[in-house]
């Protein structure tokens, strides 16, 4: 059996027990510590076209994710007997998520740390996305049998809006949205000529759940530098500022 839990909010602990086996995938390099109860019993493989078993889908997947820039850098993580491995990156949050049968959770490829191999991998489209890279589509992970994990990474302390129960409308940033669980929001764009001139107010894209799309949002407190510079003053329209020069 192969176990995913939080440590200290910036770590993943992946227990592997019962002398089971098995395997992971995770971000290339994430790992960060381990041991065995005897002689080391696990090894790590780079993943060349992707973590889909048959070759012909593997292909396909990295033709998909080459072209919507999903890019996702893996690595395999195998198990010959008990043990507990460690993983991290750049000391993000560290969110774990037991998926079940059938269920998916849509994640950015950047923000998955690792999940277990009963984990159905895909690229899923959303929309036209011109004014943001987060607009066109997103990876997804599929729970195939019990005891699927899925770990993302979140870049501060997570922000998480559900309305499953209350029939709620959620609007997020794309660019701060770090994954989804339930249905796929829409694209919802607000250009006008202020836009043109660099006087809008920053936030002209937004993806939107209405009350007859129920999910569950995880929203990270920093956003990703995208969108298209659209602006007479060059900036980027529904991106995050950057840093203003001083000019000597």
């Amino acid at each position: 059996m192969i176990k995913f839990e939080t440590l200290n909010e910036v770590s993943l602990m992946v227990t592997c027990e019962n002398g089971s086996g098995g395997h992971i995938f995770t971000k290339a390099g994430a790992f960060i510590g381990g041991e065995c109860f005897g002689s080391k019993n696990f090894k790590f493989t780079k993943v060349m076209l992707g973590p889909q078993e048959n070759i012909g889908r593997a292909i396909l997947g990295q033709l998909a994710r080459r072209f919507t820039g999903e890019n996702l850098p893996l690595m395999k993580v195998e198990f010959s007997g008990d043990s507990i491995t460690y993983y991290a990156d750049n000391q993000q949050h560290v969110v774990v998520y037991r998926l079940e049968v059938g269920e998916t959770i849509a994640v950015e490829s950047e923000n998955i740390l690792a999940f277990t191999s009963n984990c159905d991998y895909g690229v899923r489209f959303l929309g036209q996305g011109v004014l943001s890279q987060k607009g066109l589509a997103t990876s997804t992970l599929t729970g195939k049998s019990e005891d699927a994990y899925v770990a993302v990474l979140v870049d501060g302390n997570p922000l998480v809006l559900s309305n499953v129960h209350n029939g709620s409308t959620i609007e997020a940033d794309p660019d701060a949205v770090v994954c989804w669980i339930g249905e796929d929001p829409s694209v919802k764009m607000d250009v006008s000529w202020r836009n043109f001139i660099g006087q809008s107010s920053g936030e002209s894209y937004m993806f939107e759940w209405s009350s007859n799309t129920p999910a569950t949002v995880i929203i990270q407190p920093t956003e990703r530098i995208s969108g298209v510079n659209i602006s007479m003053d060059g900036g980027r329209s529904g991106s995050k500022p950057s840093q203003q020069r001083r000019l000597y």
